[in-house]
């Protein structure tokens, strides 16, 4: 996991390790301890977004182009608790 400012950069988890929990404690300590707010992730990646929006994260905006200026769209969330 990867944190600036009140932003989620990045979150990893192995794919052997999925479905115990671990990423719902890691995006709680950062939302409890990091003051996360925000995140971008990939529209082509649905589980991420699934999961995200089960933690409370809402869409406000999608970027044809990711942050590199390649055509992979991007959703930017933020959370609404």
């Amino acid at each position: 996991m990867g944190i600036e400012e009140n932003k989620l950069e990045m979150l990893f988890i192995k794919n052997s390790e999925r479905g115990k929990g671990l990423g719902k404690k890691l995006l709680s300590y950062g939302i409890e301890k990091y003051n996360v707010k925000e995140l971008a992730v990939n529209e082509q990646n649905p589980i991420a977004r699934e999961f995200y929006e089960y933690m409370g994260f809402k869409v406000y905006q999608r970027n044809e182009l990711d942050d590199q200026g390649n055509p992979y769209p991007v959703l930017y969330m933020k959370l609404e608790r």
